[in-house]
This record gives C-alpha cells, structure tokens and sequence, in this order.
C-alpha cells in the first residue's frame, strides 16, 4: 500500500491516478485526513500546497517526510496547477523508479482530445507535438500515434452534423457466460432468457421516445451493442431491427453497426436477420486464438467456432467486419500473442480493435482474487507493438484510441481499420462532439451542447428495474432533452 497524504483536499482524483500508473499493482490511498493506516505503507507521499504570502503559490512533494520538489504555481489558474502538480509528481516517482511511462502525466481516458482540439484550431503538428512533450512529458512514439489518430478522425468526422444530428446506441445486457476479465454490466442469458420478451417491451417504449423526441434531428450512426446482442433469438432480433426502421429515419443514417460479439452466440440465421435489415456493419470477437486462454477466461466456443462464424459471415456477404482482441490476458506470452495476430491475418477482418486488459474491481479476477492467485498476467511494449506491426501490415491504420482505468501495464486500446471501414460511432463516443442517445439498461445518454458542455443520464443497470421503472427514465431523458 502507498500512502498519500494532502494538507488541503485537492486534486485527489489526478494523485491516485498518476502514482496508479507507476505503482499498478499497489493500493493508493489518497487523503487529508490525519488518520493513522491501519497498515504500514510501502512509502509515503507527501503534497503540501503553499498559498504564498507575498510570494508566488507552490506544491511541494515529498516522501517519507524528505522533501524532493517544490513547483511554483497560481492557485488562481486550475488548469496550470494540476499541469504543474502533474508534472512535479512525475519527476519525484520517475527518480524514485528509475522509470518512464509512456503518456508521461496523462491519466484520462481521451488522450488524443488534445491533438484533435490544436489541430481544430489551426496549429500544426509540430507545435503540437511540442506542447505535449513540454506539457505531459510524453513519448514521442505515443504522441506520434496520439497525432496521427487525430488527423484520421478529423477527417473521418466531417461527414458527421454535430448541431443537428445525433446517434443512436442500444444495449442488449446480456451474455451466454460472464468472462473472467468482464466487469460491464450484462447478466447471462440462462437466468434471463424467460424475461427476454419483457426487456424488448421496455425498449420498445424507449424507441418510441427516442424517435418522437428527435424526430427534427438528423440519426448519424446506430450501434447495437452489449453484452452480446446475438443472445437474442433471430426471431427477437427481428423484431428489435424492425421496431428501429418503422420509428427511425434513415435518410441521414452513416453507419449501422451490430456487435455480434461472442462466436458462441452466432446462427446462420441470426447473421441472415442483419443482413435482411441491412447492418453495415458487425463485430466478431475472439479475444484470443488460443484455445486455453478461452477455457480460462470463461468464454465458451472454440477458435475453430470463431473462424467458422467469420467465414459464414464472409459469405453472407457482410464486407465491413470487426474483430476485438485483449492483450494480456491471463497466461498468454508474446508468442501467444503472434498466433492470435497470424490467425487474424489469414481471416482478413476489415478491423481489428486491440485491448490491453483492465481488470476492474467488480471483474471475477478481482473478486475472487485468491482462487486466481497463481495466474500470470503480463502485458509489454514488445506485445502491443506486435499487433501494431500485423495491422499496419494487414493495411489496417489506427483510427481511436482510448485509455481505462486499471489496465496492465498502462497501455492503450486502440482501433484499427482499413480505407472506408473506421467505427464511426467509436470515433464520436471517445470525442463527445455529438449527443448520442442510449437505450436499454445501464446505457448512458449523452446531450452535447453547442458550446461544447455535455450533461448525461444514467438508466438503471439492473435489469428487473429497467423493466420496472422505465417510465421514470424515459421522464429523465424528457428533462435532459428538453429544447433539443
């Protein structure tokens, strides 16, 4: 356990992320209070902010009482303060590591907003690359990615009305097993399949909503995601997918996508419903080609189950295909890695969404912490940049990005895609231009204003609830939406 004690309440949520990131597999305890740990810590860290009294403001550091920095800053000034914390902290632990991160002080989930914002404005990439060295102290190589993915999405994001249109996700919270890694919210089918009929009812009076309150805007993109949407019948699909056309217009419609998701969930005839409705896109995600890998982790099909499916998929005529992978799961070894990757290029997929494993504390692997004591999680440098090599080679170039809390190694997720066949719907969830309205339990509404401000709403993750108190959502969405 690392201990961090603040003379005043401030900044905590930046602290405990930053020495996170240096110390992941250590508990950070970030506090004002001068309370006694009930255990002794690895080593304590000190931030003291000094209001000046005729002289400039400062934040000082230091551990085990040795004071290793002082910064000057202006209180008055929020954003240069945390910059400046942010950046004191990271000498004080990169002298205290002998170690360099990658992101340097970036913590957020959304590096790559702030390339996309200087390049929006007019600055050119040099100056921007500068201002991230000089400000975040990060790597070249992820300021050149962060770089790059910005001028992609700029350039996929002009076809997208920010002011007047918007998109649409639909989640479908339910899987055929939970994995070990998972911690979203999804509930498996066996328990739920009785109640499937009665959370489309739910949705359907959501839709109507969505539709009569929108009707004036313009739907950019839809995204029927999970959970596993496939753990619905073909016949339920069916029924979803047309409920969507007959509320919808789709005159103004970029992208429709469907995360098919696990293999194991997959029918002939389910992938002929999509193709039907004219889904333009689908995901089909392995995680893994190794087959042990996928006995641990709870996922329930085999490789050979997930090259069938794409195959079958291929040959319905679906031309714009996804595949999820996560690096560093449980077990698996650089070479582990390249045998998934070799296996991915021979099936071809239109894009690949690479994920460096976060293992979150409502995830099995956390929970049940001491059955899983023994397994070896490793994720490296040499592994991410092997999937970076096998899609640049694939003609597959980083179009997002984005960052979670808790991810081995402090690495990234990061999409890939060849010409013509980038997510939209990602790109537009990561950079919050544009409200996306969210349907179905445990989604997330987000209105964005014209002056960029977003306010959210929340719907009830647990299922029976949804289905209970749908319309005190739909009222909340009502409030939010209100002069849209």
């Amino acid at each position: 356990m690392i201990l961090v004690t603040l003379n005043i309440a401030n900044f905590e949520y930046d602290i405990h992320s930053l020495v996170k990131a240096f110390f992941p597999r250590e508990e950070v305890r970030v506090t004002a209070e001068a309370k006694v740990p009930d255990e002794e810590p690895l080593f304590l860290l000190s931030v003291t902010y000094e209001p000046g009294a005729g002289e400039p403001d400062a934040v000082s550091i230091a551990i085990d009482e040795r004071k290793l920095s002082m910064s000057p800053v202006n209180f008055q000034d929020r954003s240069q303060t945390r910059n400046r914390l942010k950046q004191a902290l990271y000498r004080v632990l990169s002298d205290y590591t002998h170690t360099t991160l990658p992101w340097g002080t970036l913590t957020g989930i959304r590096p790559v907003k702030i390339p996309m914002t200087f390049l929006e404005e007019g600055r050119d990439r040099q100056w921007v690359k500068s201002y991230m060295k000089e400000t975040y102290f990060a790597s070249d190589e992820k300021i050149d990615l962060s770089i790059e993915i910005a001028g992609r999405e700029m350039a996929l994001l002009e076809q997208v009305d920010y002011q007047q249109g918007y998109s649409l996700y639909i989640g479908i919270p339910f899987c055929p097993s939970t994995c070990l890694y998972c911690s979203f919210t999804s509930y498996p089918l066996g328990k739920w399949a009785a109640r499937m009929e009665e959370y489309l009812d739910a949705l359907d009076k959501e839709i109507h909503f969505a539709a009569q309150t929108l009707k004036e805007k313009k739907l950019n993109s839809i995204y029927i995601g999970g959970g596993t949407p496939t753990t619905l019948t073909a016949e339920q699909l069916d029924r979803l997918l047309t409920r969507v056309e007959e509320a919808f217009d789709f005159s103004h419609l970029l992208e429709y996508t469907v995360e098919a998701g696990r293999p194991d969930s997959i029918t002939k005839e389910k992938l002929q419903v999509l193709k039907n409705h004219n889904i333009s896109r689908i995901s089909i995600n392995p995680q893994t080609m190794k087959q042990e890998t996928l006995d641990l982790i709870g996922r329930r099909h085999s490789v050979e189950e997930t090259v069938e499916r794409f195959l079958l998929a291929r040959s319905l005529g679906f031309d714009n295909i996804n595949m999820d992978l996560i690096v560093g799961l449980p077990e698996e070894t650089l070479s582990d890695v390249r045998n998934t990757m070799e296996q991915i290029k021979e099936l071809n997929p239109d894009s690949i969404t690479v994920h460096s494993l976060a293992v979150k504390r409502a995830a099995r692997l956390r929970m049940f912490r001491e059955e899983y004591e023994g397994l070896s999680i490793h994720n490296s440098w040499e592994m991410m940049d092997l999937t970076a090599r096998y899609a640049r080679e694939a003609g597959l170039l980083p179009y997002y990005l984005y960052r979670q809390k808790n991810m081995a190694g402090n690495f990234e997720n990061v999409g890939y895609a060849r010409e013509g066949k980038a997510g939209i719907y990602n790109v537009l969830i990561m950079e919050e231009k544009q409200t996306i309205m969210a349907l179905g339990a445990g989604s997330i509404t987000k209105r964005v204003y014209p002056d960029g401000r977003i306010e959210r709403c929340e719907n009830v993750k647990d299922v029976s609830l949804y289905i209970e108190k749908i319309d005190e959502m739909l009222e909340r969405k009502r409030r939010l939406l209100k002069g849209m």
